[in-house]
This record gives structure tokens, C-alpha cells and sequence, in this order.
């Protein structure tokens, strides 16, 4: 409520209507991704510039400054990186400069618009040999390359940001683009019989779920680590999302699963590849 001049003598009370759940300035880099595009859909009702690595290259610092700068977003939602584990161990130098330096340029633009940044990071931090759920407070011990460039990623951005929210969340999968579901049903659509390894363990998370629960903690100014994550028991690969290894050929049969162990193949359909224990994290 303020005044407002009037004749002498006399106060005009003027009533302001508060408004509630306004619209959020976002920006989102990694648009087109598997998360990036339910992430889209989720924030429509937002102020939202959606950009993919062919918008803007995390490497790009230059880039990255104009788009945000242009943007000045309330958030920013960092969701592109390398995550082809197997290609980072072959690619390490484009690994880093994706997700921990390009992390870096994006937090450093962030800084000087004051925005805030949420990065989207992973159990690969860790190295899976804990018996129970990660939880935040541990310490990463990343084994694999992708894993050592989030973890870089991560420490960088607190140091640049100390309000940033790390979001790690593991196995996704959902639609459009590709995840351990969609290439255990095209392989079941060619093959009579597919192998699947069952010495992994992970919390299987749904993007559709994961974006809304980015968008909840943007409303709630959520700071620091977060661990999110759909399921929160130990799930084998082999038993990924529910009927994975009883997955249906178009004409309806059922397509025979053999159990084999990560060690014996690099097959793109697992999704840890390069690593057999797993990691479980708690949300």
C-alpha cells in the first residue's frame, strides 16, 4: 500500500495487488538434449531462452557471455555436457573443456549478471564401491574420466558461485534421444536374443520427473548439492526401468535375455559401460 499526492487535507491510498508465482527468467543450455527437451516443456510457462550446443558452445567463452548478458535470467540451467562415458576416456581434453571449463565460463557469466546456476552433474563423482546411498556430504572419488571432469566442474563452481545448486542425478532415461530403454527396444526389434550385464547398480531416473523436481528447486532458491533421483533402492541393469529384459517385439514375443557381466563386452546399450559396481546416490 503506498500514498499518492492528492488535494490538501486529503490521502489517496493506492492498493498493491501482490502477485504470486510470477514467471522466472531462465536460461537453459542444452536444449536438445534427453533432459534439456522435457526441461523445455516443463518451463513453458516461464520466461524461457532455450539454447542447444548449435546456440552456443560451453566452450565459446565469448558466447556464452553474450547469451546470458542478453538474457540476464533469474537462473540458469546448465544441462549440456559430454556424456558419452566411453568417448571422455578416449577424449579426455574435450571432456574438461566441455564440462568443467565451458561449467566454468557459464558460472563466470552467471557472476557478473547475478543470476543464479544450477548444474546438472552426476554419481559418476563417485566410484561405486560404497555399500549403502551416496549421500552429499561424501567425498567424490571419481574412477573415470567424465566422472573426473564433473568433479571438477563441481569444485570450480563452488569456489566461483558459492550459492550454486549442484543437482547429480543418475541413469536417465525418457523420451527423445537416446538412453538404455530405447536401445534395449531396437535391439529387441532386429535380435531374437540380446545380452544384458546385471553386475551394475544405479538409481534409475525419469527426465520427466527429474525436470520437474530442477524446476521446484529453482521456485525454492535451492542452493549447494542435491541428490535427485526417481528410485531410491539399488536397481540391477538388467532389470532397468520396469520389463526392460522382457522388452517386446513389434509382432509381441518375448526376446531372450542372457545376464552377462560388464567386463565382457563395451556394448553401447549399458548404461555404465565402463564401470560395474555402480553408483547409488540418495535424494
Amino acid at each position: 500500500m503506498e500514498s499518492r499526492a492528492s488535494p490538501p487535507g486529503r490521502i489517496h491510498l493506492v492498493h498493491r495487488v501482490p502477485i504470486y508465482n510470477a514467471a522466472m527468467r531462465v536460461t537453459l543450455f542444452g536444449a536438445s538434449g534427453l533432459l534439456g527437451q522435457e526441461l523445455v516443456q516443463e518451463l513453458k510457462a516461464e520466461q524461457l531462452a532455450a539454447l542447444s550446443s548449435k546456440d552456443a558452445d560451453l566452450r565459446d567463452h565469448s558466447r556464452v557471455r553474450e547469451v546470458i548478458r542478453d538474457s540476464r535470467p533469474d537462473w540458469i540451467l546448465l544441462s549440456a555436457a559430454y556424456t558419452d562415458v566411453d568417448g571422455c576416456e578416449s577424449n579426455r581434453d574435450l571432456a574438461f573443456a566441455v564440462n568443467c571449463d565451458g561449467a566454468v565460463n557459464v558460472a563466470k557469466a552467471a557472476r557478473e549478471t547475478g543470476s543464479r546456476l544450477m548444474f546438472l552433474s552426476t554419481d559418476y563423482v563417485f566410484d561405486g564401491s560404497k555399500r549403502s546411498p551416496y549421500e552429499t556430504t561424501d567425498a567424490r572419488k571419481p574412477t573415470t574420466v567424465y566422472g573426473e571432469s564433473k568433479a571438477c566442474a563441481e569444485e570450480r563452481l563452488l569456489e566461483i558461485l558459492p550459492e550454486v545448486c549442484i543437482v547429480r542425478t543418475s541413469w536417465l532415461f525418457g523420451h527423445g534421444g537416446k538412453c538404455f530403454p530405447a536401445t534395449i527396444l531396437k535391439l529387441a526389434s532386429t535380435r531374437p536374443e540380446i545380452s544384458v550385464v546385471n553386475d551394475q547398480r544405479g538409481s534409475p531416473t525419469f527426465t520427466r520427473d527429474l525436470a520437474s523436481a530442477l524446476v521446484q528447486l529453482c521456485r525454492a532458491s535451492a542452493k549447494g548439492i542435491v541428490h535427485v533421483t526417481r528410485l531410491l533402492h539399488r536397481c540391477p541393469a538388467g532389470t532397468y526401468p520396469p520389463g526392460s529384459v522382457h522388452a517386446r517385439r513389434s509382432l509381441g514375443a518375448v526376446v531372450k535375455t542372457h545376464a552377462i557381466k560388464t567386463s565382457e563386452t563395451n556394448l553401447g546399450g549399458v548404461p555404465d559401460s565402463s564401470a560395474g559396481k555402480g553408483r547409488n546416490i540418495h535424494g
